[in-house]
């Protein structure tokens, strides 16, 4: 939507107020620049305007989203999105008050995260050549579950944020915030196989310049739909029956290195969650490696028969 279509009053100023001093991302601004046109085209539709809104407008409002069948996280998007422009016309001494300030989400469904057991790990991990496809998706593979970095934070990563003494690189997170993640031996090993393939990618490209440590067949940064394209690949190739997303790499990793007795406050900073809750989900995941060993191993569980006298 162009910026143009946005007519509440200091909406551009916002969305510039959360790119440049917010640091939200370029996909997070535009989602707020919908969030907002899409209020502003439902006021036009019943004759109103931003001058118009009080709490009860912000309810109906919230109300008509849920009716139409939004996802609640699309609702408290929205919302966020409403209260942070209303906040900032307060701060800015454009209004006394945001209307949309007694205005609560919608509860959000509990649910886990999904995650790969160790051996799903390791199967996945195991990818087989050694030209440069096979080194450099296995390296993407290997860094995603080695660091547990977003997607976002690996494909942006650069050659002269890798410590190769310490095994460790420096990766910006949301709010371009910085964190050291850890690069564990096979992940290392990874590394130092696709590193001369990826010069000599470049080097018949003509990009020598290039910056970007994991790079397309052309030579160019990867993206974030390249890495998920690699991924889907790799997953197919397997046979997995999971559903196995970039993100799934980092909720496995979170929960093997809790299961194994990391300090959750040592996962929070290595995951770069703001907040310890975020992070406290991965405490429940343990349960479903101890329901995975009994079903493996209990006479009654209905599959040790399916897997022989595996411990026997």
């Amino acid at each position: 939507m162009s910026s143009g279509s946005l007519r509440l009053a200091f909406a551009e100023e916002y969305l510039g107020y959360l790119a440049s001093v917010r640091h939200l991302s370029v996909a997070s601004v535009r989602a707020y620049r919908s969030d907002l046109a899409a209020f502003e085209q439902w006021l036009a539709e019943r004759g109103s305007d931003a001058a118009d809104v009080d709490a009860a407008v912000g309810r109906r409002y919230i109300a008509h989203l849920s009716r139409n069948d939004a996802a609640v996280s699309t609702v408290n998007r929205s919302l966020s999105a409403l209260k942070g422009y209303f906040r900032y016309l307060v701060r800015t001494e454009r209004a006394t008050a945001s209307p949309f300030e007694g205005v609560r989400g919608l509860r959000k469904q509990s649910h886990l995260p999904s995650f790969l057991f160790e051996d799903e790990i390791s199967d996945l991990l195991a990818v087989n050549g050694s030209d440069f496809p096979a080194c450099r998706d296995r390296l993407i593979l290997e860094l995603l579950y080695s660091t547990g970095c977003r997607i976002s934070e690996l494909v942006m990563i650069n050659l002269d944020e890798i410590d190769y003494k310490r095994g460790r690189v420096r990766v910006r997170g949301k709010g371009d915030k910085e964190r050291f993640v850890f690069l564990g031996a096979p992940a290392r090993r990874a590394l130092a196989d696709y590193l001369p393939l990826r010069s000599a990618r470049l080097a018949r490209a003509g990009l020598r310049d290039e910056k970007g440590l994991v790079i397309n067949a052309q030579g160019g940064r990867l993206t974030q739909r390249g890495v998920a394209g690699i991924i889907k690949k790799r997953v197919a190739e397997k046979g997995l029956a999971k559903a196995v997303s970039p993100h799934t790499f980092r909720h496995s990793f979170a929960t093997h290195i809790l299961d194994r007795g990391a300090d959750i406050r040592v996962v929070q900073e290595l995951l770069g969650h703001s907040s310890l809750s975020t992070t406290q989900v991965y405490t429940h995941l343990g349960l479903g490696a101890l329901k995975k060993i009994y079903e493996q191993a209990h006479p009654h569980a209905g599959t040790r028969s399916q897997r022989g006298d595996a411990y026997e």
